[in-house]
């Protein structure tokens, strides 16, 4: 569904270029779910309005839904849909008038837009709604509406630029399953960034990472986490510094990351060796604020391949 081979944009400013992606590869097989993760300016937009014709890449190719993204940008479009991260309804119409709108735009007659309306009002739990202003909706409501705008013309891929942002736990919980249902229902592929580590986790059959304008990581969620063997055992202390110059004489460490004020260890048995962290930091006259032993996340394989925290990314 979607085949890009070396794809890059290059910004220019007064004093220099920016390369915002620096050549990436990735495929996306029809009926798969793909998560895409990246820090901040990690290249993520950049590349997502690449593939759906909001932005000329400067080098590369790519095919997207069976067109190609260059030489037929209208066709890409046809059969994509598009839901941004902040919308696009117009707080002051009424829900029916939105997806009516949406259908003459793609040239569907009114009866059939009206079927399709009706169809997906009832599919997306919206039923009911139509004639309220979507300034009056809830934050689930008015995402629901969004997506019902980017299924309008019946798309075989969605692109779903952070679907669940600024949704209360709960109507995140219901997004994931309407995400899910997006596939089984419309027979959709889905292309969907996000900054919730367990959101990827839950939903997607592969996850994509893109650090500096390149593609660092991706395979399935469990494939990802197995790339860190261990435990990952994380110490707090008033002086990382002093304290990574200490355990890094200490036999079992595989991996040391320091994140603020505290140490994460990759190690082989977290519960042994969290007692001979302790031990060495003692000898060395320092102190420990707290100390954890988990198993690895997706936050911690995402912490390895880019050096930061996508969870401390999303929250500054």
């Amino acid at each position: 569904m979607i085949q890009a081979r070396g794809l890059a944009r290059t910004f220019h400013t007064r004093r220099r270029a920016v390369e915002a992606v620096r050549g990436v590869d990735l495929s996306v097989s029809t009926g798969e779910i793909v998560g895409f993760l990246g820090p901040n300016g990690a290249g993520k937009t950049t590349t997502l309005r690449m593939l759906t014709t909001l932005l000329e890449p400067t080098a590369g190719s790519a095919t997207v839904a069976g067109c190609d993204l260059r030489t037929d940008p209208a066709g890409v479009r046809l059969r994509i849909g598009y839901v941004a991260q902040d919308g696009g309804t117009d707080p002051n119409a009424r829900v029916i008038e939105e997806l009516l709108l949406q259908a003459e735009l793609y040239r569907i007659d009114i009866a059939e837009g009206r079927r399709r309306a009706a169809q997906l009002c009832v599919q997306l739990e919206l039923a009911g709604l139509e004639t309220r202003l979507v300034r009056t909706l809830s934050g689930g409501q008015r995402r629901r509406l969004d997506i019902a705008l980017g299924l309008v013309h019946g798309p075989p891929l969605i692109f779903l630029d952070e679907p669940t942002a600024g949704l209360d736990p709960h109507s995140r919980s219901h997004m994931w399953e309407l995400i899910r249902r997006l596939r089984k229902d419309f027979n959709a592929t889905i292309f969907l960034t996000t900054h919730y580590l367990e959101e990827a986790d839950a939903l997607c059959d592969r996850i994509l990472i893109i650090d500096r304008g390149k593609i660092v990581a991706e395979g399935t969620p469990d494939q990802l986490k197995r790339r860190i063997s261990g435990d990952v055992v994380t110490v707090e202390t008033p002086d990382p510094a002093a304290a990574r110059a200490a355990l890094e004489k200490l036999d079992g460490i595989h991996d040391i990351v320091t994140v603020e004020r505290a140490l994460r260890l990759t190690v082989d048995h977290g519960e042994q060796l969290a007692v001979g962290v302790m031990r060495t930091l003692d000898a060395a006259g320092l102190t420990v604020s707290a100390i954890r032993v988990a198993r690895p996340t997706l936050d911690d394989v995402f912490l390895t391949v880019t050096g930061r925290s996508l969870r401390e990314e999303n929250e500054s």
